[in-house]
């Protein structure tokens, strides 16, 4: 731990010592950069094993939203030892990227008896069957190249889908590993709008600020400098982003300089226990309700930034309605029992259906409505459920209503803001194909394409699909029976091997996924290709890593971008994909300099890059303010909305919610033009009327994988286990003590592991720790404990998106 979290410093010091003040925008680069004494190479040679033969830079890609350098020590073409990061120093400013206990386990990933040796063939009746036959290279790719030809020539482009994952998420050229590019050239593919994490707020979030794009908010650094309270709303970053490049450290550095901090969780996760000093203890998927019991305090006692909603916003009250909008659809209306339901939304009335008590509300209302600035930066999670464009979209208007948005220590109420990077991807051309989907609905184009609806089911750029999905890529993805919903039903439909008629899958471990595929490739660990790691969540300094191929490619495996190079001459385009490039090389260096390219004299070459191992820069602004332009001349810089402002109530969404269909609806199943709370299917009202699934089932991340990834590792399994939470009172209701092994279930799945009697979980609510691998038995319970057993795939009423956190659940002593 940096020695500064050691310290008794004011926050003034603090700052000072930091170089938060007075911080210009020059490029932060190595320590060479800097001028600092030594070199990596210098640093290499005196730490880790003896006796080796070279000391490489290498990352750690998984999706946890950070990337860590690593430093692989090879003895005899074996990695022998994985170091951390030596570059930067403990200033905020220059922080050291320390990777995290999962990145530290590499060598144990590199050497897993999973890694997929040679191409596998599949040979079972069933996909579900996982038998396989081992093939060779040129057999596969003869087979993939016949499948492929026969796709486009039967069925079209619009057959052919790339499946969402991110198991080798934003390294420059294994992310896409040149497959978008080659189904570009070969005609398209069906496109995908969203993604697992932050679907429905990406989409919600149009209505509200304008654009995808404003669901960022101020940086934690800015917090660090100008915040006078933060509130981790639904966040936790110091177990989704608990390395040196994600946001553990500022967080941690805040908390350190005196930043007084909130948490609202149903978990009283890491982050609550270590940085907060209150946990705000909410059932799952009620925030829009606890919004609007704050927000009957601040109209109440008149706390709310009345000037802001007057010149910045639309919606909020009867005055200040757009044109057409029916009489007393306000939001103020609908607190003060005005609008259509005529319920007043009280403390009272809060408190009912969140578990927060009435008067903790009115405490956290005032407290937020009267500090000034504050940060409200909302996570992923509350999102996550049945309704969370509503929940997301409340917590925006908390920002509003206080005035925090645009300004230096407030923030929008989005997801802490970072700088993104500037290196680029591979170019994957264009895709000829305009159609899209919901990333949520691939189960549903499998199974019923042609009868999927844009009005209906969210498909964009056609009236209706004209077919399913026919052939599918599985390109580091845990989709197929790990991270999607209803893990049962997603392998029923493709077991149906009529409907999706064709799977290859690549990857360098042997998941529950591969092995679902018809086709199975064996791809490289990171450690053995080349490639460019560039920064991703990291606040207000982005960097670069280089990540050189440390060994040769263990048994029959290839980096992805060399097999779709010799699948692109199979198919005719060969000099067209490959442009004279043969090698995962040749590709990390077109990438290198193309950034040096369109950035001259600030990159380093990527020579210098591999000697250095990281390049460190921070965002020109100095510190990320959301919506600085607008709230400084909104008639200069109007948002992109009709009114150019934070539109409270949406004129879009209340013609959406006019013509948008739901045949078969279920509670939940509603769009709302104002962030209005809706009761939803499988929630906290249902939970107290249904007998057999008394309990709200979430799941959450944890340390011991990023999503599926790393799952399968010994070490991290013996040091993170995988336990569901269940408060105190539940627990001892069924007679269940802590390690007990338990039966988690529904009519969707059932599940079995310890149990975590603990009272850091609210009463009526379960937490399954997400992404781990199933492990069935003859009678279909799932000894791994994945909590995709349980979770449903009917898609949340806007984004289509999935509301994976509303769950139903019953639990009991195996």
């Amino acid at each position: 731990m940096p020695e500064v979290l050691d310290k008794k410093v004011s926050r003034r010091s603090f700052m000072k010592w930091s170089g938060v003040i007075g911080g210009s925008a020059a490029l932060v680069g190595t320590a060479a950069h800097l001028g600092m004494p030594g070199t990596q190479s210098a640093a290499a040679a005196v730490d880790g094993a003896e006796g080796v033969d070279k000391t490489v830079w290498s990352a750690c890609v998984v999706n946890c939203g950070s990337r860590c350098p690593l430093r692989l020590q090879v003895k005899d073409g074996t990695i022998v030892r994985v170091l951390p990061d030596n570059t930067g120093d403990d200033t905020l400013w220059n922080r050291q990227i320390r990777a995290c206990v999962r990145g530290r386990n590499m060598r144990q990933r590199v050497y897993n008896p999973d890694r997929i040796k040679k191409p596998l063939k599949r040979v079972g009746a069933k996909r579900s069957d996982a038998e396989f036959e081992e093939i060779s290279w040129e057999e596969a790719l003869d087979l993939l190249a016949e499948k492929l030809r026969y796709t486009y020539d039967t069925y079209g482009p619009e057959a052919v889908y790339k499946q969402y994952g991110s198991g080798v998420w934003n390294a420059h050229v294994a992310n896409s590993g040149g497959w978008a590019r080659l189904f570009n050239l070969l005609g398209g593919h069906l496109n995908y709008y969203g993604n697992y994490s932050y679907l429905q707020i990406s989409q919600c979030t149009r209505y509200f600020y304008g654009s995808p794009d404003e669901q960022i908010s101020n940086s934690f650094e800015d917090a660090v400098e100008n915040s006078k309270l933060l509130v981790l709303w639904g966040n936790n970053p110091l177990e989704t982003r608990m390395s040196g490049g994600g946001m553990t450290y500022v967080a941690t550095l805040a908390k350190q300089a005196g930043l007084r901090m909130i948490v609202v969780d149903p978990r009283y996760s890491d982050s609550a226990s270590v940085l907060a000093d209150d946990w705000i203890a909410l059932r799952p998927g009620t925030d829009a309700a606890l919004v609007a019991g704050m927000a009957h305090v601040m109209i109440s006692e008149n706390l709310q930034d009345q000037d802001f909603l007057d010149q910045y916003c639309v919606g909020f009250d009867e005055d200040h309605m757009p044109e057409g909008a029916p009489l007393n659809a306000s939001y103020r209306s609908y607190i003060e029992g005005k609008g259509e339901d005529g319920i007043e939304k009280t403390p009272e009335w809060a408190a009912e259906i969140t578990g927060v008590p009435a008067d903790k509300i009115r405490r956290f209302a005032r407290d937020v409505a009267q500090t000034k600035p504050v940060n409200i930066a909302q996570g992923w999670g509350p999102q996550r459920h049945a309704n969370g464009e509503n929940s997301a979209n409340s917590v925006y208007l908390l920002a509003a209503m206080t005035g925090n948005v645009g300004i230096p220590g407030g923030g929008t109420g989005g997801r802490e803001g970072y700088f993104w990077p500037y290196t680029s991807w591979i170019d994957d051309g264009v895709n000829p194909v305009e159609t899209s989907i919901s990333c949520y609905r691939w189960t549903d184009v499998i199974d019923h394409g042609p009868e999927m609806t844009a009005l209906r089911d969210g498909v964009r750029g056609k009236d209706k699909l004209d077919v399913g999905i026919k052939f599918m890529l599985v390109y580091g993805s845990s989709m197929l029976s790990s991270q999607h919903g209803d893990i049962n039903r997603t392998r029923e439909i493709l077991d149906d091997d009529t409907k999706c008629e064709f799977i290859v899958g690549m990857d360098n471990q042997l998941t529950s996924s591969m092995k679902m595929c018809d086709l199975v490739l064996p791809d490289t660990t990171t450690s053995e290709r080349w490639d460019i790691i560039p920064s991703e969540y990291t606040g207000d300094i982005a960097y670069e890593i280089m990540a050189e191929r440390a060994i040769d490619p263990l048994y029959e495996s290839r980096p992805a971008i060399e097999v779709t190079m010799e699948l692109a001459k199979r198919l005719g385009i060969g000099d067209e994909f490959s442009e004279g490039k043969e090698t995962s090389e040749d590709w990390a260096r077109w990438v290198q300099d193309k950034v040096r390219d369109e950035h001259p004299g600030m990159f380093p070459t990527f020579d210098e890059l591999k000697d250095e191992g990281v390049f460190r820069y921070r965002t020109p602004e100095g510190t990320t303010v959301a919506l600085r332009s607008f709230r400084d001349d909104p008639e200069a810089n109007p948002l992109d909305t009709p009114s150019g402002k934070i539109e409270i109530y949406s004129t879009r969404l209340a013609e959406l919610a006019d013509t948008w269909e739901f045949p078969d609806p279920i509670p939940g199943d509603e769009i709302t033009p104002i962030p209005a709370y809706v009761v939803t299917r499988e929630g906290v009202e249902e939970a107290r009327t249904n007998e057999k699934y008394p309990l709200q089932c979430i799941g959450h991340h944890f340390k011991g994988r990023t999503h599926s990834t790393y799952g399968n590792l010994t070490n991290l399994k013996e040091a993170h286990h995988q336990r569901v939470w269940i408060n105190p009172a539940d627990a001892r209701e069924r007679g269940i003590e802590s390690d007990d092994i338990v039966y988690v279930y529904n009519d969707r799945g059932r599940i079995s592991l310890p149990a975590n009697v603990t009272p850091r979980i609210v009463p009526g609510v379960l937490s399954v720790p997400q992404g781990a691998w199933v492990d069935f038995d003859d009678d279909g319970v799932d000894h791994g404990g994945a909590v995709n057993m349980l979770t449903s795939l009917h898609p949340t009423p806007l984004a289509k998106g999935n509301g994976q956190h509303t769950n139903l659940v019953q639990v009991e002593k195996a």
